[in-house]
Formats: C-alpha cells, structure tokens, sequence
C-alpha cells in the first residue's frame, strides 16, 4: 500500500509538472479589432469584427508555434462608435492592454487620430477600410491599409462618371466627415477634369435623417448624377426621399454605401442601374473569395457585409510578419510587415513606403434586383 501511495504521487507530480511545462509553452498573443460595433454603420463594424474573429479562430487551428512556443492568439474586439474622442480612448486602452497589433479601425475619421496612439507605442496598425489619403501621410511606419485610397477611388469614379455613364451636369453632397469630405472632394477634381459641369455642392452630417431641403435645392438644379460622400445609412434615406421628391438623376458614392445593406436601408427607393458605387478593393481571383464567403455564412448564418475578407487578411498578415519574424514583438515583427508579400482572400498584398497597398484593385458595381452587381475591376 505504500509503494502504490508513493507511485501515485510520484505520477502526479510528474503530471502537475509536465502540465505547467506545457503552460508555460503557450504563449497568449493579443491582437485587436476596433470598429463601430454602435451606431449607424455597427452592421459594417460587426462585420468587420466576424472577420477577424474568423481569422483568429483559423490561426488558433494551425497551432502555430513562434519563438519556440505554442500561440494561441485572442481577439480584443473594442467598439469606437465612430466617434473620434471614443476611438482615442479606445487605442490607449489597447496599448495599455499589451496587444500585439491592431486591425482596424472601420473609418478614416477613427483611424487617423489613433494611429498617432499607436505608433507612439510602436504597435502595428492595418486598417481593412480606411481610406483617407491623409491616414498614410503622416509618415508613422506603424500604419498600414489593405483597401485603396480616396485619391484613387474618387479619380476611378470622376472618370466613370464623366466617360461611362456621360454625366454633363452633377450634384456633390457630402457629410463632412474626413471619409465623406475627402471622397467628395476627390471624385470633384477628376470630374471637372473629365469635363463635367459641377451645378450644386451642398453639406450633411452622418447622423442627419432628412434630407428634403438638400434635395429640393439639388431638383431645382436638375443634375445627371447626384455624387454623395457617405455612408450607407444616410445613403438609403436619401434614396427614398429622392424618390418621394421625383429625382430621377443616377446616384453615385464610395465604399461606405456600396454594402449589402443598401437595399434594404433604401427599399423602394433603390432602383435598378440607379446607384453606382466603388470598392476600394478588387479581387481579380474569385475562387479564394467564394470559398471564405461560404465560410463566413456557415459560421454566422449570414453574408458579408463589406469587408469582412479585408479584415480577415490583416490579421493573417501580422501573423505571417510575426511567423518570417519569429517573434510575436511588435518591433520585431514590424520590419517584416513592411516588407510582406501575401496572398490572401482578396489577392496579392504588399506595401509601398507610406503603408499603402501596391497596386489596389477598385471594383464598380451597381445594384440589380436588390443585389449588387460587379461591373468593371480598374486600377
């Protein structure tokens, strides 16, 4: 009886031993999501999170190990609201939580002021949708997007605007936030550069509701093409109250109202081959695309808003900087972000000096029978 005594605890501390060896092997990897999980765009913002998320869940099932130790990476999701002030409260939290990088955040208007936050702590940040030039021109090295930029998108839509759909006469109205101004004033350049005739600017904000007054002094104009720099909440009503006020010009925005969302927001004032909009993002590959689509409904018995394939890809890109890197040290790891050349859901991804994606693909689409339909992929 008493060799067995001595034989049990001698297994179990043997057991107890070889546990906490294994606990001290893993190691626990913080990495972020902030988006608006409140607000008017929370449905793009929860997107953006289902992506992520499915990107850690994915990353957990590869048992990576890094360093000589087992990862186990976890999600830190955080809701910015849209709001500025919220969005820099929000990355000191993150900082002071240690996280290993951030992805994120939804819009240009929360991305560019945390960003100061995160670069001062040296943590990499990659935003799936952001896409205000003035987010890479503040020379932070920390501060990366995985989407084209405002200068791009609204040159793509100026030139479409003018040359496809041969709008003479157009309306801009914007919201005045950094994403909805900067668009604006971009397509603005490129269309007057294309010859057309700008009749009527008017200004929002991306709470506003009704929009009768904006519109009646747009009718009284009567426009071609009516360029709005916004998000597609605000987007949908305004559809509706277009056609409440008998406007038949087309209607054009960015990414923000290019959403599976705008039909339902607009209802029956969305009608076909009325609304153009582009995507600062393109995939010129479809199968990769389809295949995280599908798994993305199975997992959450719903479709892709928008970007949630972006967000996927930004986090698989600090873990691929962290595994060439071998360290999971955000300055360790950081050089090779930089330098990193993956291929991912939405295609080829790689950096130019300011963070910008190389290359980035614009899709244009228009919406047909409720569903958005892709009409041409530009650079």
């Amino acid at each position: 009886m008493q060799i067995n005594a001595k034989t049990t605890l001698l297994a179990a501390a043997v057991a107890l031993t070889l546990a906490a060896t294994a606990q001290a092997q893993e190691q626990v990897v913080k990495i972020a999501h902030v988006g608006p999980i409140t607000g008017p765009v929370a449905h793009v913002g929860k997107d953006n999170e289902n992506g992520a998320r499915m990107a850690i869940d994915d990353l957990n099932a590869k048992h990576l190990v890094i360093g000589g130790k087992q990862i186990k990476f976890v999600l830190q999701a955080e809701d910015d609201g849209s709001d500025p002030k919220q969005a820099t409260s929000v990355a000191q939290k993150l900082v002071d939580a240690k996280v290993a990088g951030v992805v994120g955040h939804l819009q240009s208007g929360t991305s560019i002021p945390a960003s100061k936050i995160y670069f001062d702590a040296g943590i990499p940040q990659i935003s799936p949708s952001a896409t205000s030039a003035k987010y890479t021109e503040q020379g932070f090295n920390t501060t990366f997007r995985v989407v084209a930029n405002d200068a791009q998108l609204g040159a793509a839509m100026g030139r479409y605007a003018a040359k496809t759909l041969h709008a003479k006469k157009v309306a801009v109205i914007d919201d005045r936030t950094a994403y909805g101004q900067g668009l604006a004033t971009e397509f603005l350049k490129d269309a007057k550069a294309n010859g057309v005739d700008v009749v009527s600017t008017q200004y929002t904000n991306d709470r506003a509701t009704d929009f009768s007054a904006i519109l009646t002094a747009v009718k009284a104009k009567q426009p071609d093409l009516i360029f709005f720099g916004g998000i597609d909440a605000s987007a949908g009503t305004m559809l509706r109250q277009m056609r409440q006020l008998g406007i038949t010009a087309k209607f054009m925005g960015g990414d923000a109202i290019c959403t599976g969302a705008l039909p339902r927001l607009a209802g029956e004032g969305l009608l076909d081959d009325q609304v153009y909009c582009a995507i600062a993002g393109g995939v010129e590959n479809q199968a990769p695309l389809d295949a995280f689509k599908a798994a993305y409904k199975q997992k959450y018995q719903a479709d892709i808003v928008q970007y949630a394939p972006y967000t996927y890809d930004a986090v698989m890109l600090m873990a691929t900087a962290m595994q060439e890197a071998n360290s999971v040290d955000p300055k360790k790891y950081l050089p090779k972000l930089s330098k990193i050349q993956y291929t991912g859901v939405t295609g080829k991804i790689a950096f130019d000096a300011k963070g910008d994606i190389k290359n980035g693909t614009l899709s244009i689409y228009t919406f047909r029978n409720g569903q958005q339909t892709l009409l041409s992929l530009t650079k």
